[in-house]
């Protein structure tokens, strides 16, 4: 039995983002162990009847201290196992887990770009930081020169970013529309009658997630609708250079126009609950999982014009695409939103119908067994 090691920054990413990919590898042979950092999940992955192995990792971390151990972990981990497919997602796993996979030997690699995140954005992306994600390119172009490493892309223009960079040919590049939803559980719902129509956000606290840029829209609209709509704010504090202090969410949201609502397990019910979906991130995303989900649903979307969120909205028709940082723009499209029922139900409509045709997790599940297959 193939030996397949899934490396994830952190055990609930792994089950909202990667579960069903390892579930349907072992049911099709592999013996597959999650590598990730143990925030208390590690018992239900193990439940699943996967390996689950506890990671020293600090996602969001610079200590070079810190880095170097997770290097070294994974480096004795790879010696010590032998694992036949290193698949490591996300940016830091991808630099650690890739330059471990090639020092230790192993042959096979697949790496996941879900997006190239703070490091790359342009506020983050000066002086001697720049010389970092510099150099980070230059170790990502040592990982990936093998025959037997694939790398998956959520978006088109990271993947000409790696293959223009030289980092990876185009015929090892794959891209998937996200990490894919599943239809069935994510089923369309329509809106519900309130007395407040409900605008719902999810993501980490982080700036560059564009938490600002709507809570400065939803002041702009306070005086025509503090007593007609209602802002969630869902998503928990992070250890992000651009995190949101807890201090300063208190202070800007009341409670009542704008609630803060702190990290939240029931996603999917809020999004039932509410009228449309709101995400003017400029963060540098993969394809944000929660527009792709709030698709499903069936719900409207405004998110920003910018890499990765564009690609979940078809602009006019299930949703509606703004400038980055343009709270008077995002603005605007709520109020017509606000103001016109019936587009939103059509909008939501068309989500749906948009969800079906490109978010199916079937598909993502099965290009990622077909590239295990292909290199073992």
């Amino acid at each position: 039995m193939k030996k397949l090691f899934i490396i994830v920054n952190l055990d609930t990413f792994f089950l909202s983002h990667r579960k069903e990919i390892a579930l349907r590898a072992r049911q099709k042979g592999f013996d597959v162990t999650i590598v990730a950092k143990d925030t208390g999940k590690g018992d239900e992955i193990k439940g699943l009847g996967l390996n689950f192995i506890n990671l020293p990792i600090n996602k969001a971390g610079l200590n070079l201290l810190e880095e170097l151990k997770t290097f070294s972990y994974l480096y004795k981990l790879f010696k010590k196992e032998g694992p036949d497919i290193v698949h490591a997602v996300g940016m830091k796993t991808i630099l650690w887990g890739g330059l471990a996979m090639r020092l230790s030997g192993i042959k096979r690699f697949v790496s996941a770009v879900c997006g190239l995140g703070v490091m790359f954005s342009p506020e983050y992306n000066k002086g001697l930081k720049r010389i970092l994600s510099q150099s980070v390119l230059f170790v990502m172009k040592y990982i990936h020169r093998n025959d037997n490493t694939y790398c998956i892309f959520h978006n088109t223009e990271d993947m000409q970013m790696f293959i223009s960079s030289k980092i990876i040919d185009e015929g090892h590049c794959v891209r998937t529309m996200g990490s894919g939803i599943d239809l069935k559980e994510y089923s369309y719902k329509p809106e519900i009658e309130a007395e407040r129509l409900r605008v719902l956000f999810t993501a980490r606290m982080v700036e560059d997630k564009g938490v600002l840029t709507l809570i400065e829209a939803a002041n702009k609209l306070r005086d025509s609708y503090k007593d007609r709509v209602e802002f969630f704010l869902c998503g928990g504090l992070d250890t992000n250079p651009l995190a949101i202090t807890r201090e300063r969410l208190e202070a800007l949201c009341d409670g009542t126009y704008i609630k803060w609502l702190g990290r939240r397990d029931d996603i999917q019910q809020l999004l039932e609950s509410c009228h449309l979906f709101a995400f003017p991130s400029y963060y540098k995303e993969g394809l944000p999982k929660s527009c792709i989900e709030a698709a499903a649903v069936g719900r409207p979307i405004i998110t920003c014009d910018s890499t990765g969120c564009r690609d979940t909205v078809i602009d006019g028709k299930t949703g509606f695409l703004i400038p980055a940082k343009d709270s008077d723009a995002l603005a605007e499209k709520l109020r017509i939103l606000f103001d016109d029922a019936a587009l939103r139900r059509e909008m939501g409509c068309n989500a749906r119908k948009f969800a079906e045709e490109k978010f199916s997790i079937e598909t993502v599940v099965q290009s990622h067994i077909d590239i295990y297959n292909s290199i073992v």
